[in-house]
This record gives structure tokens, sequence and C-alpha cells, in this order.
């Protein structure tokens, strides 16, 4: 069996491109920087946002983000302790999230149903969806745990050997929730579980009650993204820069597997553009790569072979957890390729490719 020795969650920050990639991420830890959607709060939007046309919010919305770029006054942002009366930069964040909603697109899929009314697309959720369970996680990558995980139900994708199957096809199951009982449970786990970031677990479906819990949440602590990555470019440009570390899924390297085994259109193109942008915006990333059975030239080469020559400055988490689950028991004929586990030989043939490429993987394999 396959098994690669994690390092902990101690000993991995003295490997010195963890703390390169994550140095950001480690100062909010060490309280020497502040997370993000604090900073936010303290950017006013200068405009009445409730009833501005959507073009003009949005072009509010790009003017800041350019500002943001500018080290010098990201910096004078964050040293300000004068709280600003009227609309925020994260409020017009929000605010976009809330139109967006309306003609729901999210996620590339683009129902545009109006999820404000209670009206229902592909992932099947609501105004505000449900979470499945809110607990610390030291099943994470070592530099994130413990991790503060608050796993929603429902999900985007409908992958055939999902091994979280009860929460991702139930999105009707758990816990209601708004943003001020997600915020106080945010909270929670930062403040009394001492919680490292707060790592919202399937959270594309619910990323405008994520923001807006931003609104009521108070703790410097990290804000961490663990999603399948398959965002509307409109959802990018929101949480590109809000976000501070990322943990994105990265499973296939062609169109046909991704919609085959994810019903995932345009994956390639979509997750390669995805990743760039937050890679421009922040670069604090973890991508999570698991590698799939028989899939190691059609998939994992490639994309390692794309992170190497776009995104070179990334951790890359090598997982050999794949096992056959969901549909591809229950349909066997149907998925006979995937029906097994990946073999030693196949994970040593993805660790060596990604260490000839220069890939940084060892660290949080």
């Amino acid at each position: 069996m396959w098994r690669v020795i994690r390092p902990d969650a101690h000993s991995v920050w003295d490997h010195p491109d963890v703390k390169k990639i994550l140095s950001r991420y480690k100062d909010i830890l060490e309280n020497r920087e502040t997370a993000r959607y604090l900073i936010f709060k303290k950017i006013p939007a200068n405009i009445e946002i409730k009833n501005e046309p959507i073009d003009l919010l949005w072009n509010k919305h790009d003017l800041i983000g350019e500002n943001i770029n500018d080290k010098r006054f990201f910096e004078e942002i964050k040293d300000n302790d004068v709280h600003i009366g009227g609309n925020s930069y994260l409020d017009l964040k929000i605010e976009l999230l809330k139109r967006i909603m309306t003609s729901c697109h999210l996620c590339e899929r683009k129902c545009h149903v109006n999820r404000l009314r209670g009206e229902k697309g592909y992932c099947k959720i609501g105004e505000f969806g449900n979470i499945y369970s809110v607990h610390l996680h030291y099943g994470e990558e070592a530099p994130l745990v413990p991790s503060g995980t608050i796993f929603f139900t429902g999900c985007t994708f409908s992958c055939c050997f999902c091994q979280n199957y009860d929460i991702s096809t139930k999105p009707q199951d758990g816990e209601q929730i708004n943003p001020q009982k997600l915020s106080a449970l945010a909270n929670t786990l930062a403040r009394d579980e001492r919680a490292k970031n707060i790592n919202y677990v399937s959270p594309l479906a619910h990323t405008y009650g994520i923001v807006y819990s931003m609104k009521m949440q108070k703790m410097n602590v990290a804000q961490l993204w663990n999603s399948n990555h398959y965002c509307s470019l409109d959802t990018m440009k929101i949480i590109s820069d809000l976000f501070d570390i990322w943990l994105p899924d990265f499973k296939y390297g062609n169109d046909e597997c991704a919609f085959k085994y994810s019903n995932a259109p345009n994956y390639w193109s979509l997750m390669t553009r995805n990743h760039k942008i937050i890679y421009d915006a922040s670069g604090e990333i973890i991508i999570r790569h698991l590698v799939m059975p028989g899939h190691v030239e059609c998939c994992s080469k490639p994309i390692l072979e794309w992170i190497s020559k776009n995104i070179p400055y990334v951790l890359v988490n090598i997982m050999g957890q794949y096992r056959p689950a969901h549909l591809v028991l229950r349909k066997k004929p149907e998925y006979d390729e995937i029906n097994r586990r990946p073999t030693s030989q196949e994970m040593k043939a993805v660790t060596n490719y990604a260490s000839d490429l220069g890939i940084l993987w060892q660290a949080v394999s």
C-alpha cells in the first residue's frame, strides 16, 4: 500500500518553501498580519450600493481592487484603526454576490435561477444552504491543522466516486444556516477552539452566505477557500483578493475525464483560468491533486506540467486516497476502469514526475 508520511504541523514550518509560499498566512497565525476580510471592512466604497446599477458597482469594485494591488495603499489601510462610516469594500462584495444570486451564476453551470426567491438550480440550494458539521479538523495538510472546518451540504459537481456522497448529494440534510449563525460559528472556532483558519469545505454554492458572514466576524483568523474551484469569472473577481489561503482541487487534465466522472463541462480551461487568477492575486495556495487509477498520463502529468509552467510557486498535495465509492460501486460495469485504488507504481510515477518538474509537494503530501 502506497503511503506518504506527512510532516507534522510543527516541523512543516522548518521547510523553507512552506515558509515562503505561506508567509502571510503564517504571519496571521502569529498575529503579525491581519486577515484580509478585516482590512476590507476598513476600505470605504464611497458609493450607495443598494440602489446603484450593477455596472457602476462592478466599476467601483474593479477600481478599489486595482488600488489594493498597490502595496503602499494596502499597508496604510491595514494599519488604519479608524472605522469608516457607510459602505465598505466588503459591503460592496456582499452586494455584488446578492445581485448574482438573483440570476445565479456563482459557478460555471450558470443556472440563472433567482435563489433569493427560493428557486434552485443544479446544486439544489436556495438562498442559504445547510451545514453538515463544524469542528476542529486534524486531518488537513500540516500547515493548516487544527483547522476550523465548516462542512456544507450539496455540491456543484456530481463525482461518480465521491467519498462524501452522503453530504454532497443531500443538500437538504444538516442544519439550516444564515450569515449570522455562520459568523457565530466562525468566531467560536477562532476564539474558543483556537482554530488556525476558518476552512469552508464545498463553499461555492454558499459563497454569498460566507462572504456576508464576514461582515459579522471579528477574529483575526485566516479565511480558507476549500473548493472544487468551478467558480464563474464574476465569483472569482469577488473572492480572489478576499481569502487568505486557498485549497483548490485540480483533478483532471482534460475535459473528457472531467465530464465523464464529475459532469463538469469545460473543466480544463476553467481550472487553469481560476488557478491563475488566485495565483496572481495572492498566491498562497495548496493545490490538491487526487491521483486517479489509470489516469497518470491523461490527468496527473498534464496538471503537474501546467502548474510548473504557469503557477510554479505553490504547494501541491499529491493524494493517494482515491478508493472506489458511490456510483463506481453501484454501477461497476460503467466505471470498471476506476474500480480500484491507484497502485504504488502509479503513485511513484506521479511523485517522480512532480519532482522532475520542480513541483513542491513533499511538505504537504
